[in-house]
């Protein structure tokens, strides 16, 4: 699933292990979402989505489309 997560992230000047304390999952996690080794479950999208104040189809691409 094709994401903006790394950008949004340095940009607000977080850290992978920031993110993650943030959405309550490990720092690997937040490395397999930006590397598209993983893709999020949908309740881990909408707390991404609160996270960066952004609908979550700012940050992710329907791959369906």
């Amino acid at each position: 699933m094709k994401q903006n997560l790394r950008e949004l992230r340095t940009e607000k000047g977080l850290t992978q292990a920031d993110l993650a304390n943030k959405l309550g999952v490990s720092r690997q996690a937040v490395i397999a979402l930006e590397t598209d080794k993983h893709s999020p479950s949908l309740d881990l999208a909408y707390k991404i989505s609160a996270v960066f104040d952004l609908p979550v189809e700012a940050i992710f691409q329907n791959p369906y489309r």
